[in-house]
C-alpha cells in the first residue's frame, strides 16, 4: 500500500509594518510536521521575544536542516508609501509563498497566517491571531523574517550611518526620530508614516 504523503503546510509571518523606514519581510516557512529545534536550551518563541543571539542561533540551525525551506517575500517602502502598509503586508507573504512553491516545486495544502486576515492567493489557509506566540511553524517564520529584516538594516547602516540604523532596524526610537530631524528622510524613509509625513512633506 502506497504511504500517505504529508500534508504540506506553510507557516507565514512578516516582519516591519511598524517602521519608519524600509521594507517589510513576510517569510512562508515548512518542515516536516514533527520537527522541533532539539539542540537549544531555550523554548521557542515569537521572534520579538528572544534575543539577537537566539534568533541567530536558531536561523543557523534551520538552514542547515535539509527539509526546511522557506521563501521570503520583500516590500518596498516606496511600495508601502503607495498601496498602505496593510497592502504591503499582504502582498509580502504571497511573494513569499510563491517563493516557496517554486523552491519546492509543490503548491501549499493549507497556509497558516499570523493575524486576522487573509491573502488573495487560492489555497486552503487559517488566520491565527497571536500565531507567532502559538503555532510552531509560524514561530519559525517569524524569527527567520526577523533575521533577514534585521541584517537587511544593517546593510543599509552602511549607506546611511546618521540615522543609526544597525541599532533600531528603522523602527521610530527617540534616536531615530531625532536623526531625521537633523538629516531629514533619505531614500529609504516611508514618507506615508509620521512624523515624516507630517514634518517634511
Amino acid at each position: 500500500m502506497r504511504k500517505r504523503e504529508a500534508s504540506f503546510v506553510f507557516g507565514i509571518d512578516e516582519v516591519g509594518r511598524g517602521p519608519l523606514a524600509g521594507p517589510v519581510v513576510a517569510v512562508a516557512l515548512t518542515a516536516p510536521v514533527d520537527y522541533r529545534v532539539s539542540s537549544i536550551n531555550y523554548e521557542i518563541r515569537d521572534s520579538k521575544k528572544m534575543s539577537f543571539q537566539q534568533r541567530e542561533e536558531i536561523f543557523a540551525i534551520l538552514k542547515k536542516h535539509p527539509r526546511v525551506w522557506w521563501g521570503i517575500g520583500r516590500v518596498s517602502e516606496r511600495v508601502i508609501d503607495k498601496i498602505n502598509i496593510f497592502e504591503s503586508t499582504k502582498l509580502a507573504m504571497i511573494r513569499a509563498v510563491k517563493g516557496l512553491e517554486k523552491k519546492t516545486k509543490r503548491q501549499a495544502q493549507q497556509l497558516l497566517i499570523d493575524g486576522n486576515f487573509g491573502i488573495a492567493l487560492v489555497r486552503p489557509q487559517q488566520s491565527i491571531i497571536k500565531g507567532d506566540e502559538t503555532v510552531y511553524l509560524i514561530k519559525l517564520a517569524s524569527i527567520v523574517a526577523k533575521v533577514h529584516r534585521d541584517r537587511l538594516m544593517m546593510r543599509y547602516h552602511q549607506k546611511y550611518p546618521q540615522y543609526g540604523f544597525n541599532q533600531h532596524k528603522g523602527y521610530g526610537t527617540k534616536l531615530h526620530i531625532e536623526m531625521i530631524k537633523r538629516y531629514g528622510p533619505c531614500a529609504i524613509h516611508r514618507r506615508s508614516f509620521a512624523p515624516i509625513s507630517r514634518d517634511f512633506l
